[in-house]
């Protein structure tokens, strides 16, 4: 079974992954990395050279292709806002909203280059971009998870196991 993780940038869909697959004896595979190996280019440089509309086909193929794999994918914060990938998401497996306050989100990736959208957009700006796609991720996920970055990695993932076990009986 698949299991994608989606949420904003930073939200920890890569390091509360990397946990979750651990525990539940899956491999981890992060999204964006999986594009750009198979593009052969970052996400800036098909940002740049492509745009954003053809990453997004990309994203929107990648997770059909995932889909098919028995992995925990930390996707990319656009992937799960196209309804029809959700759809195919939840259809092969199920997906999680880490659901994580913006600050927490803002503090992580403010400064971050491989991020075209931060470095083209104010706090401000980002903030509304979150706001936008809060109620996406929820509408288009199996079930939403409140993130509690008081605690490991670790203890998410135990709680994100928990809730996929019973989802999944």
């Amino acid at each position: 079974m698949v299991i994608f993780l989606c949420g904003f940038m930073g939200c920890g869909k890569s390091t509360v992954g990397k946990e979750l697959a651990k525990l539940m004896g899956n491999k981890f595979i992060d999204m964006d990395i999986y594009i750009e190996t198979k593009e052969n280019m970052s996400i800036p440089e098909i940002f740049a050279q492509k745009g954003e509309p053809y990453f997004r086909q990309i994203e929107a193929e990648t997770v059909v292709e995932l889909s098919k794999s028995n992995a925990i994918v930390g996707c990319g914060g656009g992937a799960m806002l196209n309804s029809t990938s959700a759809e195919i998401g939840r259809r092969s497996g199920v997906v999680i909203f880490l659901d994580v306050p913006f600050s927490t989100c803002y503090d992580r990736i403010k400064n971050d280059s491989n991020r075209p959208i931060v470095m083209n957009n104010s706090k401000e700006q980002l903030e509304q971009i979150f706001n936008g796609r809060r109620s996406i991720y929820q509408a288009n996920s199996s079930f939403k998870v409140d993130v509690d970055s008081n605690v490991s990695p670790f203890e998410n993932a135990r709680t994100i196991n928990s809730l996929v076990k019973l989802l999944v009986k």
